[in-house]
């Protein structure tokens, strides 16, 4: 048996920081770019002892960083022990075997699908694990090639390429943090697509929920309870391979798509941080009967809006170490920090409210809004009052104008933000 599952990337088009904090909010897209996740079995067949081992084997293979990392899995526990070198593993991959490993004991309490279960550990699990080229940075191979950095250059590499490392530490903190990570990457979540793709293909795999499609989306056959789960065991492995409780986005956006999110509160996933001398089943048992309080609405750009991205050339950066520094600011200069905090998030809401006003119209004056938004396509933001010849055009054009000036603030407070903390913006 085989099991492959993909979960997207996310951009956060507005709520950046704040919605570190409930209830403000984010409003975040998935990508178009995935994490694969293949899980198979390490061997076909068992000896006839096997049902007395303490412990099975796991191998990682990421193939784009040229890694294979191999470990034992405790049955009993569902803790790994390394037994290939330490520069080979991803602590986000190790946390998502564990916790999926512990949720599928957890979860499956029918004799005969434990048994299952115990059948397919003891077989050991093969993973490899694979992304989408937009996950990472790749000028310094075009670079070095002599070509050009165009969009069409890098469409020309083959799928799933090698990944360039960063050669070189770069401070962007005020208190000297390592900012960018070990790999040049583009900032679109790599780790919480990856760690959500492992963690859905694990618990498909042993049988915790059924995440099958016919050519479709898993989350348009998966039934919710399923999703959550997969949500709730991510989000956990996640925080811990990242030393911090963030605010999910990234995760939430990985298992259910573009949408209006809340974050959870943190308190949810206190044993998980203070996992300590706690057995790992116990812990998860804890997290998945929490009362998880986040808040994931459906949400989508209007009609005929495409959301395109360009990579600064800085090789990334380290996400909790921003995050550090934006609440050290906050505690130093709390009525500056405010001020700028309450001016973003008006614009945060102006953006949102648009958006959601465009999309109206475009249902309700479908050929209004198409004609608009093409004719606006073609000039530059002083012409577009220009071409609106009644009362629906003018709407359309003034919630064109508006979202463009909500984000032009947004840009504008993010920025104050940034020098005032010490991060790139």
């Amino acid at each position: 048996m085989e099991v492959v599952a993909s979960a997207p990337g996310k951009v956060l088009i507005a709520g950046g920081y704040l919605v570190l904090e409930r209830p403000n909010a984010g409003l975040v897209l998935s990508t178009t770019a995935r994490f694969y996740a293949v899980v198979r079995p390490l061997r076909d067949s068992l000896p006839a002892d096997s049902w007395t081992w303490a412990w099975t084997d796991v191998k990682v293979t990421s193939p784009q960083l040229s890694r294979v990392a191999t470990y034992k899995l405790s049955l009993n526990k569902t803790t790994l022990q390394l037994t290939s070198s330490r520069e080979s593993t991803n602590p986000f991959v190790e946390q998502a075997i564990q916790f999926s490993v512990a949720a599928a004991k957890a979860t499956i309490i029918d004799k005969e699908r434990k048994d299952v279960v115990d059948k397919l550990l003891l077989q050991g699990l093969n993973i490899t694990i694979i992304g989408h080229n937009d996950f990472y940075s790749y000028r310094k191979q075009i670079e070095a090639r002599g070509l050009p950095l165009t969009p069409e250059v890098l469409l020309s590499l083959p799928p799933f390429s090698s990944i360039t490392f960063n050669s070189e530490v770069a401070n962007g903190t005020m208190t000297g943090e390592k900012c960018k990570p070990e790999v040049a990457k583009t900032g679109l979540g790599s780790s919480a697509a990856m760690t959500t793709s492992v963690v859905a293909a694990l618990l498909h795999y042993l049988g915790a929920v059924n995440l099958s499609c016919s050519g479709q989306s898993s989350g348009d056959n998966a039934s919710g309870r399923e999703l959550d789960l997969v949500h709730a065991i991510a989000q956990s492995a996640h925080c811990l391979a990242q030393g911090k409780i963030g605010s999910g986005f990234d995760v939430s956006a990985a298992v259910y798509g573009s949408q209006r999110y809340v974050r959870f509160s943190p308190e949810i996933l206190s044993s998980a941080q203070a996992i300590g001398g706690t057995v790992l089943p116990d812990v998860v048992s804890d997290v998945l009967t929490q009362r998880w309080d986040h808040e994931n609405k459906q949400f989508s750009l209007p009609p005929l809006m495409t959301l395109l991205l360009g990579e600064p050339g800085t090789g990334g950066s380290s996400t909790p170490s921003m995050v550090g520094s934006v609440k050290r600011w906050l505690k130093s200069d709390p009525e500056k920090s405010r001020d700028t905090w309450s001016k973003l998030a008006i614009a945060n809401s102006t953006l949102e409210n648009q958006l959601r006003i465009l999309k109206g119209l475009s249902e309700n004056h479908h050929e209004a809004y198409e004609s608009m938004v093409r004719s606006c396509s073609r000039l530059t933001y002083g012409k577009w009052a220009e071409v609106a010849t009644n009362q629906h055009q003018e709407l359309i054009i003034r919630s064109l104008l508006a979202a463009r000036d909500a984000c032009l603030e947004i840009r504008l407070h993010m920025r104050e933000m940034g020098i005032a903390a010490g991060v790139p913006d």
